[in-house]
């Protein structure tokens, strides 16, 4: 098996984790989870959307955080941007690097944004082609890849022409979410290999919920067919507000755990990252469960 030596891992906690959360985590509460992400060794970092406040209040204090994080060169901050507003308030902050994204599915495209995929990729070309001039990483994001929570079954060949136009679009790097967590490895795999077999100079990505357990060995299938970068959250926090039935992400510590286990890199400490679950369940007032090896990291 010819597993790749260093996976690259973007954290999404702060994003797509807190955005299912009640309580509202202050900027400096997210500033201090930065930081000692950061001291973990994570390098990438989901730091927010430049949403409608009203809609997700948990996000409202994007421009803030942008300006009060620590920014270092070997530190890459993105932010989800769902529409042209958004990115105009983007533009305003120091963030060079934005996520667009778009439903596989009509029915999830109309709960998430209001309006079509056709809609929705015309108002992303016209982001992408403002972003390209200002030299603005573009990444592209399609949720409900594996499955949708109203249409069920997501069509390949709908799904692979998808990917073509946001590439086209300038969208070098595109992540599939499972964003209900239904995908088995199988068609991970398949699905993975299909488009990197397609489109051979695009950098593909996941962006896997655990929902049914299944995100881990869905980790394996997706490097099978070549997936060196995979979204995680701290502690598996996360889940879709317009998504019924959606859970948490694969959460950070699991990954980078068998990650390590397997001898392949992550530049992150798995130790320290126990104290970011630690600080996690203080903010939310929760318990995080963790497997036992964790555990018992945490306990020590």
């Amino acid at each position: 098996m010819n597993f790749p030596k260093y996976i690259k891992i973007v954290e999404v906690g702060l994003r797509d984790g807190l955005q299912n959360e009640d309580i509202i985590i202050s900027t400096k509460d997210k500033l201090c989870l930065v930081e000692l992400l950061i001291k973990s060794g994570v390098s990438n970092i989901e730091l927010t959307s430049f949403v409608n406040p009203k809609i997700i209040p948990q996000l409202s204090d994007a421009e803030l955080l942008l300006e009060e994080v620590p920014w270092d060169k070997d530190i890459a901050y993105s932010a989800l941007v769902p529409n042209i507003k958004g990115f105009e308030r983007a533009q305003q902050t120091k963030l060079r690097e934005i996520t667009v994204f778009v439903s596989a599915s009509e029915s999830h495209n109309k709960a998430n944004v209001n309006c079509s995929i056709d809609e929705s990729l015309k108002k992303i070309e016209e982001i992408c082609l403002i972003a390209k001039n200002k030299k603005i990483k573009l990444r592209g994001e399609i949720a409900v890849s594996f499955g949708c929570p109203f249409e069920g079954t997501i069509s390949s060949k709908n799904l692979l022409d998808m990917v073509r136009r946001l590439y086209g679009m300038g969208c070098n790097e595109i992540a599939l979410g499972d964003t209900i967590g239904v995908a088995n490895p199988k068609q991970v795999y398949d699905i993975f290999n299909l488009i990197g077999e397609k489109i051979p100079g695009l950098i593909m990505a996941a962006h896997l919920h655990d929902t049914n357990r299944r995100a881990l060995a869905n980790v394996l299938a997706a490097m099978f067919a070549g997936v060196e970068i995979f979204d995680s959250a701290i502690g598996g926090l996360g889940g879709c507000p317009f998504a019924p039935g959606a859970t948490g992400n694969i959460s950070t510590e699991n990954l980078v755990l068998m990650l390590n286990k397997m001898g392949i890199s992550t530049g992150i400490e798995i130790k320290q990252l126990i104290n970011c679950v630690g600080l996690v369940e203080k903010l939310l007032k929760k318990r995080i469960d963790l497997i036992p090896e964790l555990q018992k990291l945490k306990n020590n």
